[in-house]
């Protein structure tokens, strides 16, 4: 899909991976880019310089999402594509003392932030590409839902979910006409990353949020399902599938490390 003369929504959009996305796809001849994030000062920040449009929206509340879709409809045309980008960190912990964790609520966000708002853009917006006779989701999930994130397991969980969900999006919408693609880096320099411990998702370098939007843009035009800006990520896939057990001793090993290097 080309993005020129069409309208594009990125949510999580003020900083980082979105920020880019979002410049991206102005400098791609968008007509219109919609940033959407918590952050309304940081969208307006992102937005000004390409004439983008502003909305502030919490991405776990479907009432969010579904207001930013039908505004954007309403005042700017047919959303083409739909990037769903917002994501958090949180409850990364090296050591890893219970992967169950202590507590239900960096679960709860995690699923509704990594899942859920991919679920509820679906939601509002199939009905709408499937009467125009197509559409295109961007889900930007991580290598961490193809592999996994050591010392993260709330966060693995959720994005190995989001995987799941736009595998059966793509499939059950492939003959309405609507696309997905999968953007799955490793380590990109974000606030985001900068954030928690080195570790082994910067392994491969940590590449900068334009490199990932271009490669991401790359992926949409010729609709790849999987995007992956670090290619390394394949073999790992492939090893991971091959030998599952010496898969998981060889994490193993990295979560040792990890513990090691805590002092731990």
């Amino acid at each position: 899909m080309q993005v020129d003369g069409r309208v594009v929504v990125v949510t999580g959009g003020a900083n980082g991976i979105g920020r880019a996305l979002c410049e991206a796809f102005h400098r791609a001849g968008a007509a219109k880019v919609v940033v959407a994030d918590l952050d309304h000062a940081g969208a307006e920040a992102v937005a000004g310089p390409i004439g983008g449009a502003v909305f502030k929206c919490d991405v776990a509340q479907e009432r969010d999402i579904r207001h930013v879709i039908e505004e954007t409809e309403r005042k700017f045309g047919p959303i083409a594509l739909f990037c769903s980008n917002a994501g958090i960190g949180g409850g990364f912990d090296p050591l890893t003392v219970n992967a169950g964790g202590d507590s239900d609520e960096p679960w709860a966000r995690s699923w509704a932030i990594h899942v859920m708002a991919h679920v509820y853009a679906a939601r509002h917006l199939i009905p709408r590409m499937k009467v125009r006779g197509g559409g295109y989701f961007l889900n930007t999930i991580s290598a961490a839902g193809l592999l996994s994130q050591v010392g993260s397991p709330a966060y693995s969980t959720t994005k190995h979910a989001a995987v799941g969900f736009a595998e059966n999006l793509a499939i059950a919408h492939r003959a309405d006409g609507i696309k997905v693609s999968i953007l799955c880096p490793q380590g990109v320099d974000t606030n985001m990353l900068r954030s928690i411990p080195k570790g082994p998702q910067s392994g491969d370098g940590d590449l900068t949020p334009e490199q990932v939007a271009s490669d991401a843009l790359a992926g949409i035009e010729r609709e790849t399902f999987l995007i992956l800006p670090h290619p390394q990520v394949l073999g790992y896939m492939r090893n991971k599938t091959e030998n599952y057990d010496r898969w998981i001793a060889g994490m193993a090993k990295i979560q040792a490390k990890m513990r090691e290097a805590q002092g731990k």
